[in-house]
């Protein structure tokens, strides 16, 4: 007997060919903004053991980009929701390229830390707009591979910031090294204006009454419970992204460069693993299951890492890579699935909270776990950060909730 054939299709995107080039120039212009915001996490070396900073003091010029960014990601997500994603994205780049240039120009770590903090306010832009832009081009039964995509900007900017750096910096200084993100900025902000289309956008309420009822975060807790998830899993995220490069030069003794390699290394298996972990979201048609087992996962890298301190340096290199894989796989979940639920009239600004409560706890991990390294060492610090995605684990919605609100 033969089994029927099945005539339900897979929906079809209205437009593929703007759809990729949007997603393509959004991860592009993040990437770049990306670069410049992780740049001085991996000046931490040069700062720390040839100038004589301390950690803390380090880690505080390090999450000077995040703290501006944490100022201004609201508002960008507003400004997107008003005017569209497109000059939102190509303005945002043009001024971080400025604000790049007046780092290399900066006399003093007091000038080089406000045009960092200025950068990160203007580079917050390309995270609020570049996920409106996947969201709207793309089909729910692709989001998770599209954002995945998207979430990879990420670890590719840590990436090229780990390989290009820490060699520029300790060759020709900070000035020169922050030529990088200069460059890249400038650049994907002229192709972002030139490529980018802005996707269709439904309706918006008319009257203040239905834009009341629209407001999600009224009719459900689901919104604040993700972003307080999202906050505890970057935790992690940015420890190892921060002082991942010092930890390998100071406490493992590899050489500068080596260590540069390997961070880039392990941002890049993270940005597949967020490819991974978005169609695995596509395959099983929830976000929140699988967020779970990665809370779950970071939670025991942490633990792991922290015990491959005290071992042999090629298990610990080893185990770095697994760690930083797993904690940086929540981000494309926790995105997509507030876009989702927020919808189109408040995507940009959902995000937008989003954003600002990750990189509000990311702000505060570059001193808070500078110092705390420094009191207890690297692998109880370890330790002491894995509590954060195990706090995380139960406040993590349901599945059901997730239904009942798409």
């Amino acid at each position: 007997m033969t089994a029927p054939v099945s005539t339900k299709r897979r929906p079809t995107m209205a437009h593929p060919g703007r759809a990729w080039t949007a997603l393509g120039l959004g991860v592009a212009a993040q990437t770049s903004g990306t670069v410049f915001v992780s740049a001085p996490a991996f000046l931490i070396p040069l700062l720390h053991t040839e100038r004589g900073m301390s950690l803390a003091q380090a880690g505080l010029l390090a999450a000077a980009p995040t703290l501006g960014m944490v100022i201004t990601l609201i508002a960008w997500g507003a400004l997107v929701d008003c005017i569209g994603e497109k000059w939102v994205i190509a303005g945002g780049l043009a001024l971080t390229a400025l604000a790049a240039a007046a780092a290399i120009a900066a006399q003093g770590y007091v000038a080089l830390g406000l045009f960092l903090l200025l950068g990160g306010m203007t580079s917050a832009s390309t995270n609020a707009a570049s996920g409106r832009v996947v969201v709207g081009w793309f089909p729910k039964d692709r989001r998770g591979l599209a954002m995945g995509i998207r979430q990879m900007c990420q670890p590719l900017g840590v990436t090229i910031a780990a390989v290009t750096i820490p060699t520029i910096a300790s060759a020709s200084g900070v000035g020169a090294a922050m030529l990088v993100p200069l460059v890249m900025t400038a650049v994907f902000a002229v192709a972002s204006a030139v490529g980018i289309k802005d996707p269709p956008r439904a309706p918006r309420p008319t009257d203040a009454a239905a834009t009341a009822s629209a407001n999600p975060y009224r009719s459900s807790g689901f919104l604040w419970r993700i972003h307080a998830v999202s906050i505890l899993l970057v935790v992690p995220q940015f420890t190892l992204s921060t002082f991942g490069l010092v930890w390998l030069v100071a406490e493992l003794h590899w050489p500068p460069l080596a260590a540069g390699v390997l961070v880039g290394i392990a941002q890049f298996v993270g940005a597949v693993g967020r490819l991974f972990v978005g169609v695995l979201s596509d395959r099983v048609g929830s976000r929140v299951r699988p967020l779970r087992w990665v809370a779950m996962a970071a939670c025991a890298a942490m633990l792991l890492l922290a015990a491959f301190d005290v071992s042999f340096w090629g298990a610990a290199a080893v185990m770095f890579v697994i760690a930083t894989t797993i904690v940086v796989a929540d981000n494309g979940l926790a995105f997509t699935s507030v876009a989702e639920v927020a919808g189109s009239a408040w995507a940009g600004r959902a995000l937008g909270a989003q954003n600002t409560g990750q990189f509000l706890a990311a702000s505060v991990v570059g001193p808070a776990v500078g110092a705390l390294i420094g009191l207890v060492g690297y692998p109880f610090a370890f330790v002491i950060v894995a509590l954060c995605p195990a706090v995380a684990v139960p406040l993590i919605p349901g599945a059901h909730a997730e239904h009942d609100r798409l």
